[in-house]
């Protein structure tokens, strides 16, 4: 047996792909998929901002990736938005400040359909929250799930136009984020009662340390798949560290 933390990496399928935006760009991503069960769900992730270091390898979505298909049966697609670069390779364009990762999110979503993968939710982290919350409500999905939302580049009436969703909304809002504390967070998303605010104690808007990884994941399965919550911190099987 061996504890799960830091960058160990559980057995899953593993698939390095390409995205096709509707205005010619390719994107580099990575999907990973359950090695021996269908899977029952799907993240399609959004990485923090590309201007400040965030890319598909951000460590809770690098940790979502190498953890949930073991131990969730959750396909997480991983990507790089336009002009972004990480170990996978650059995605073809330049930053949009959320305005063209429109185009990207869709992409993302017409792959998640021909490859027939099940009950896509969002997971958007920091600026992948401001895509999730302009874009989103466009696409088919199961609900969002938002972690350190800035709500810096999401209006008012973005926010609002949620509020007449049924799909369940959670914003998953560090202690002491940067940008967005709790208390602020739910007065901001007041306009759209349906969101849920969930405050996480001595949390930071970067979620550093193996317990709040483990808090992020448990939150987002328990939400996902929650016949599968929660998660364990041990596993008796091979593993890799990155």
């Amino acid at each position: 047996m061996v504890e799960i933390r830091g960058g160990i990496e559980l057995p899953a399928l593993r698939e390095d792909v390409t995205l096709e935006t509707e205005d010619g760009l390719t994107l580099v991503g990575e999907l990973a998929l359950p090695e021996s069960r269908e899977p029952v769900a799907t993240l399609v992730t959004l990485h923090p901002l590309p201007t400040a270091g965030g890319f598909m390898d951000s460590h809770v979505l690098r940790k979502a990736a190498a953890r949930l298909p073991a131990l969730a049966d959750l396909a997480v697609l991983r990507f790089n938005t336009r002009g972004t670069s990480s170990p996978r390779g650059t995605s073809e364009g330049e930053f949009g400040d959320g305005v063209h990762e429109r185009a990207d999110l869709a992409a993302a979503m017409a792959f998640v359909g021909e490859r027939g993968l099940p009950a896509p939710w969002l997971v958007g982290w920091s600026f992948g929250t401001e895509v999730a919350l302009k874009w989103g409500r466009e696409h088919p999905s199961e609900g969002i799930i938002l972690l350190s939302p800035p709500l810096r580049r999401t209006s008012a009436d973005e926010v609002r136009a949620w509020a007449g969703d049924e799909r369940p909304v959670t914003a998953l809002v560090p202690e002491f984020d940067d940008f967005l504390r709790p208390e602020e967070a739910r007065r901001q998303f007041a306009v759209a009662p349906n969101v849920e605010v969930v405050g996480v104690e001595g949390a930071k808007h970067l979620w550093v340390g193996e317990n709040y990884t483990r808090t992020v994941l448990n939150e987002i399965v328990q939400r996902v798949n929650p016949a599968a919550a929660p998660l364990p911190t041990e596993w008796d099987g091979p593993v890799a560290s990155g």
